[in-house]
């Protein structure tokens, strides 16, 4: 039976396939699977590199891991849609409810839509911005927890944050993403992500705000899957299909926010 020969896009398709469905690939099995020689595989995981859509491992590859501009740089873009999450976000949280609120660029616009709207919250957070945006509201309690500071995410981590969790309970935490795929909701950064982990442990529920643009991906610090989140509040429908199978698995129910409704 004669082989059918993949054209170069139709094989990178397959690799960028391949690679949602498994951690990682090696060169020898890919270049058995799709029966070219690995000198043609290795150059079109360098292609795939080059255009961020993969990552190259020591003989083979993995899925891209997203790379974040600064906090800083990130308060500059998509301040709309921030807006609009934060609006729908108020909607879950009570007046007097104890929340937990995790350094983000979504969640310090959650931070100035609840000062605004509600009243004698007590919030524990790792973000300087946030604590201040919080305190312009007199009927708030907020406290900040130790550890280690990031400037590039603008905020506190490390074992004394998670130590400092451990000794908390609160109703809601309020988390932001990097990345957005089938199994759960990851961050930039391994040891923040820690620290998101351990605001999750100390909550009745977990809440993830994040925009559209972290559909589908990839970041170092998987740090909790579908299954330890209650809901999702996201800009735009999840449209990917693996996300869509992980979130109704995971039993998330999703908010759509939009500028005039919310879809729950």
């Amino acid at each position: 039976m004669k082989t059918i020969k993949l054209t170069k896009p139709e094989r990178q398709k397959l690799i960028t396939d391949k690679l949602k469905e498994y951690p990682a690939l090696r060169v020898s099995e890919l270049s058995q699977d799709i029966g070219v020689s690995t000198e043609t595989i290795r150059r079109d995981l360098d292609e795939l590199e080059s255009l961020g859509l993969i990552s190259r491992t020591y003989g083979g590859a993995a899925p891209a891991i997203t790379k974040e501009p600064s906090f800083k740089q990130r308060e500059m873009v998509n301040v709309k849609q921030y807006e609009i999450i934060a609006r729908a976000t108020c909607h879950y949280i009570n007046d007097g409810e104890v929340l937990a609120i995790g350094s983000s660029v979504t969640t310090l616009q959650v931070a100035v839509r609840l000062a605004a709207e509600k009243r004698d919250l007590t919030v524990f957070t790792d973000s300087y911005a946030i604590a201040s945006a919080l305190s312009s509201n007199p009927t708030f309690k907020v406290h900040v927890c130790p550890g280690l500071y990031n400037d590039n995410e603008n905020c506190v981590f490390g074992p004394e944050s998670i130590n400092y969790f451990s000794n908390i309970y609160v109703n809601k935490a309020i988390l932001g993403a990097t990345g957005l795929n089938q199994i759960g909701v990851s961050n930039v950064d391994l040891e923040i992500g820690e620290t998101y982990k351990a605001m999750a442990r100390c909550a009745s529920e977990t809440i993830i705000v994040a925009d559209s643009s972290k559909i589908s991906k990839n970041a170092v610090s998987l740090f909790l899957p579908w299954n330890q989140i209650s809901r999702l509040i996201i800009d735009k429908p999840p449209f990917d299909e693996e996300l869509t199978v992980g979130l109704k698995h995971g039993k998330v129910d999703v908010t759509i926010a939009t500028e005039s409704s919310w879809s729950f």
